[in-house]
Order: structure tokens, then C-alpha cells, then sequence
């Protein structure tokens, strides 16, 4: 392949809400920054993104656009740091994003929902088809308008889990027993205990997918109450920050036989399952209530599969099947209610990352390209 050039896009976006940067300027006058690589044919452009992580180091970026497909990818305002994020303002990050390649000229959009951002790039179509966001689950305004988020003509699920809600759900520790103490722990609801398993049997299963509902359940509604009472203080506050510890704790992770797919035994996308369930950083372990609500608790409005359900533009989904964070039952959710509409590629030995696969990288990109040439 020849060498492309990255040229950095600034795109001006609306404020958001109050103290969501410690940076003033970020404030009152917010960029979003992307990487764009353009091919020679300005017909088709693509935008890769993803609610948090920073996607202007994509690996799709320059193989895209040598085989004909513009790349942007492009940061939401909240990169490298979701303590404080709301999904309806992503929307508005990634639809002024939409708006600079119609400007642009491109004359077909698509939008890549690679891992987490499946699910960012199905809520932006459904409303973008029918908008309905002008408020965030906590209640607040969002200030979004129909006019901030063009549609695209087309998504592409590759790695795609269905949500962060989602896999917060799936992977939330029941064991624990005090919130405020990262170490509390029932035994017989640790899935790191030898003597649950692996191989854990049906039974415990079914008490540690139960128990982690009710966890889930208990923590929204917690969430809900602090949300309600200091907004009824005398001074009011609007958001407050907290910890919720132990959030990587799904029994997928150990035992390989539920759910098969490729994935190796005892993995997790970022190492050792048990380190990572009690580590510092993992999904959700520093919020806010307001960004809680947004983006893991069951009341957000950005679940994949239900928003997928609400286009009408043409889907592709990647499957990696050596994925160690989306597994089958995963997968099945995006299509189970419409079976037929989405084209299906299975990416056989893919990692969520591929890293280190090239070949993979290769499949992937001609997969998309084959795709585009025939649904768009």
C-alpha cells in the first residue's frame, strides 16, 4: 500500500453542561478533534467512533482509504475519559461529524460501530430517522435538535457488543456485599471461588445471573434517589460522583464452554478476569449519576439492538469469533428481531482488537468495501 496522509479535522461543537471538562475553554468553547484519510474517489466517506476511546489511531483509518472509502476517525468530546459522559451529547459530537463530510461533498455516509461504538452509531441513525432525544434519563435537557444529526446511508457492526448497559449487566460482580467496600464478598456468589467453578453448573448460574440483576437494580435505584435528593437541597447540587467497585466479573470470562466461540480460556480483553474485576479502571468504576444513568444503568436510551431495530439503512455485522469480550449470545442479540435485514461476515480467529492480525484487517476491510459496492 502507498503512505496517506492523516490531516487533523477541528469541528466546532455545542456547549455542553456544566463542569463536564475542568477545562474552561473546553467548556465554553468545545472542539472535538478527528483523523481524517482521504481516497482519491470523493464518493463514499466513513466515520469510525466510539463513545470514550480515542479511534484517531483506528486501524481501519488507512487500508479504508486505500481501497477507496474516506476514514474519519473521529473523538467524541469526552476521550479517554467517560467519569462525566452522556451518550446524547456523543450524538451531538458524532452528528457534527456527519455534518462535515456532507459539507465535504461525499455523497454517501456510513458509520462504523466498532466494539462500543455499535451501539453510539444505532442510537445516532434511530435518531437521526426519528428524533426523540431532548432529554437524557436523568431529566435534563439535552438541547439537541432534529437538525444536529443528520442520518447516514448505512452501519457497520464489527466486535460489536450491544451496549454499554449491557455489558455492564453481564458483567457486574454479585458477590459483592458492602458497595463501599471493594473487598466484601459473598463466596457463594464469586465466580472466583474454586469451589463454584469452572465449570460452573446451571444452577449456580442461574442465583449469580439473578443476583446480578438485583445488584444492577439496587444501584440504579440508589443512583435515582441521590440524583432526587441533592437536587432538592436547599443549594442544590446537580450531579455528584461515586464508585462502583468490581464491574468485570462475567463467568463467560473462565469458563470457555459457555457461549463457545474461539476465545481462549480464562481471558478477558484486558488480561487476567480476577485482576481486572478488582482493578482501579475498568467499565463503569468512576461515574457521576448523571453519566451513570446515560450510559450504564438499564434506563439508558442507548441500547444497541433497540435502536438498530428503528433504522431502515442498510447493516453489515463483522463477527469476530476469537472475541473474548462479545461472544455468540451477543452477537444473536443485534439480529434476533430481524432476521434477514443485516448482512452477516464472520471474521474466523478475529480478537475483538485484532491486533496482530493483519489478515484479519484485510478480511475486514474487503468485507466492508464488498458490502458497500453492493447495498449502498
Amino acid at each position: 500500500m502507498t503512505s496517506l496522509n492523516k490531516e487533523l479535522v477541528v469541528l466546532d461543537v455545542k456547549p455542553g453542561i456544566s463542569m463536564d471538562s475542568q477545562s474552561g475553554i473546553a467548556q465554553l468553547w468545545p472542539k472535538i478533534y478527528g483523523a481524517m484519510v482521504r481516497a482519491k474517489d470523493r464518493k463514499t466517506a466513513a466515520i469510525v467512533m466510539h463513545p470514550a476511546s480515542n479511534f484517531m489511531g483506528h486501524y481501519l483509518l488507512e487500508p479504508m482509504a486505500e481501497a477507496g472509502i474516506t476514514m474519519l476517525g473521529l473523538n467524541s468530546r469526552y476521550v479517554n475519559n467517560d467519569s462525566q459522559l452522556i451518550m446524547e451529547r456523543v450524538l451531538q459530537d458524532l452528528g457534527a461529524g456527519v455534518r462535515y463530510l456532507r459539507e465535504q461533498g461525499y455523497e454517501k455516509i456510513i458509520l462504523i460501530g466498532n466494539s462500543g461504538g455499535a451501539a453510539l452509531a444505532s442510537y445516532y441513525q434511530a435518531q437521526a430517522e426519528n428524533f426523540t432525544a431532548t432529554h437524557t434519563p436523568a431529566g435534563d435537557p439535552t438541547g439537541l435538535v432534529a437538525e444536529d444529526l443528520p442520518p447516514v446511508d448505512g452501519i457497520v457492526l464489527t466486535a460489536a457488543h450491544p451496549g454499554r448497559s449491557r455489558l455492564f449487566a453481564d458483567w457486574l460482580d454479585p458477590s459483592v456485599i458492602d458497595e463501599r467496600d471493594p473487598f466484601s464478598v459473598n463466596p457463594d456468589l464469586d465466580m472466583f471461588n474454586p469451589a463454584n467453578g469452572p465449570a460452573y453448573s446451571a444452577e449456580w448460574l442461574t442465583r449469580y445471573r439473578a443476583a446480578q440483576l438485583e445488584r444492577n437494580a439496587r444501584i440504579e435505584q440508589w443512583a435515582r434517589a441521590q440524583l432526587a435528593y441533592i437536587r432538592a437541597m436547599p443549594v442544590p447540587v446537580r450531579d455528584m460522583a461515586f464508585l462502583i467497585y468490581r464491574t468485570a466479573a462475567d463467568p463467560r470470562h473462565l469458563d470457555p464452554s459457555l457461549d463457545p466461540n474461539d476465545r481462549p480460556a480464562g481471558s478477558n480483553i484486558w488480561g487476567n478476569p480476577r485482576e481486572v474485576n478488582y482493578g482501579a479502571n475498568n467499565i463503569g468504576r468512576y461515574t457521576t449519576l448523571t453519566a451513570y444513568l446515560s450510559q450504564w444503568a438499564e434506563c439508558t436510551k442507548a441500547d444497541g439492538p433497540s435502536n438498530l431495530i428503528e433504522t431502515s439503512v442498510p447493516v453489515l455485522s463483522i463477527e469476530h469469533t476469537a472475541d473474548a469480550s462479545v461472544v455468540p449470545a451477543m452477537n444473536a442479540l443485534w439480529k434476533s428481531r430481524q432476521p434477514g435485514r443485516i448482512s452477516r461476515h464472520e471474521l474466523k480467529g478475529g480478537t475483538h482488537y485484532l491486533a496482530g492480525q493483519p489478515e484479519k484487517v484485510r478480511e475486514t476491510l474487503d468485507a466492508i468495501v464488498g458490502w458497500v459496492n453492493r447495498a449502498l
